[in-house]
C-alpha cells in the first residue's frame, strides 16, 4: 500500500498487475482492505487500483461535505493522481456501489463497466446500527471505538463468523480512531438516511440516471446480509433491467470475502462476455 497526494489530500491506495483497469471502492466507515482478496486474484489480469475514499480509513478527509457526489469526485481525482487515463471497471460494496454509480453518471467517460456489491441505493431498509447514527448526541456517542464495538460491527458483516478475524476487528479499531473518523462517518451517513432508512430521493434519481446510461452491469447480493437485505436485490432488477444479477446463498455483506473465487470467476466472466475488449 501507498500514499498519494489528491488535490491536496493524501489517500492510501494499492495498484497492482498490469491489464484493463479495475477501481474497487469500499463502504461506509471501511477501508480498502475489504478488497484485498478481489486484489490479489484480479492482479493476475488487470491493473487493480483499491483506495481509502476520503475522509475513511487512511485518507485525509475532504475541505467539504462528504457527499455522495464529493465521493464520486474524489475517486475521478484519484483516478487522476495515479495517472489512469482509461475507463475503468468499477466494483463498489455498499456505500462503495452508490459512489461508483455517481461516477459513472458523473463522468461517465471514466467508467466501462459496474459491479454493485450488496450496494446502497435500492431501498430504504438499512441495519439499525446506521439508522441510530441520525439521532443525536446518540450517534456520536455510537462511534466510540471500543474492542465490543468493533467485534460487533465484525461478526454483522459475515454470515461465516471465522471471517470477522481479530486482525479485521484490529484494523477497524485502528481505522475508527483516526481523528476525523467519527466526523466524516456521521456527515456522510446522514446525507444519505435518517432514522427511518435510507432517504428515496437520492436513491430514485441515481437508480433512474445510471438506467438510462445502461452500461454494462452485474449486481450480485448475499443472501443473510445484516446492513442491506437482499430483497434489495430486486429492487435492482426492477430498476436496472439490463443488469445482470446474482445471490449469493449463506453469504453476508460482502461476498468479495466470503465467497472470493466464486465472486472472482463470476466478475472476470461478465467483463469477458459483456464489456468490449480496449
Amino acid at each position: 500500500m501507498d500514499f498519494v497526494d489528491v488535490r491536496g489530500r493524501r489517500a492510501r491506495y494499492r495498484v497492482d498487475g498490469d491489464g484493463p483497469p479495475v477501481l474497487l471502492l469500499h463502504g461506509i466507515g471501511r477501508s480498502l482492505r475489504d478488497w484485498s482478496e478481489q486484489q490479489d486474484l484480479l492482479a493476475a489480469a488487470h491493473r487493480t487500483y483499491s483506495v481509502d475514499l476520503a475522509g475513511f480509513g487512511m485518507s485525509e478527509p475532504l475541505p467539504g461535505k462528504h457527499t455522495l457526489a464529493a465521493l464520486a469526485g474524489f475517486a475521478a481525482d484519484f483516478l487522476d493522481a495515479v495517472g489512469e487515463t482509461r475507463p475503468v471497471h468499477v466494483a463498489g460494496n455498499s456505500l462503495g456501489g452508490a459512489v461508483a454509480m455517481r461516477l459513472s453518471v458523473d463522468a461517465p467517460e471514466r467508467v466501462r463497466s459496474l459491479v454493485l456489491v450488496n450496494s446502497a441505493g435500492f431501498g430504504r431498509e438499512v441495519t439499525i446500527a446506521l439508522r441510530l447514527l441520525a439521532l443525536r448526541p446518540l450517534g456520536k456517542l455510537l462511534l466510540r471505538p471500543s474492542v465490543a464495538g468493533a467485534v460487533r460491527t465484525e461478526r454483522a458483516l459475515f454470515h461465516d463468523r471465522k471471517f470477522a478475524t481479530r486482525e479485521r476487528v484490529e484494523h477497524a479499531l485502528e481505522i475508527a480512531r483516526q481523528p476525523h473518523a467519527a466526523r466524516v462517518m456521521l456527515e456522510t451517513a446522514r446525507g444519505l438516511g435518517g432514522f427511518r432508512g435510507v432517504r428515496e430521493d437520492w436513491r430514485a434519481e441515481l437508480v433512474q440516471a445510471v438506467a438510462a446510461r445502461a452500461l454494462p452491469t452485474l449486481v450480485v447480493w448475499g443472501d443473510r446480509d445484516l446492513i442491506l437485505p437482499a430483497l434489495h436485490l430486486d429492487a435492482a432488477r426492477r430498476a436496472l433491467p439490463h443488469a445482470q444479477t446474482r445471490l449469493f446463498t449463506d453469504t453476508g455483506h460482502m461476498p468479495q470475502i466470503e465467497r472470493a473465487a466464486e465472486f472472482h470467476d463470476l466478475v472476470t466472466r461478465f467483463w469477458a462476455e459483456q464489456v468490449s475488449p480496449r
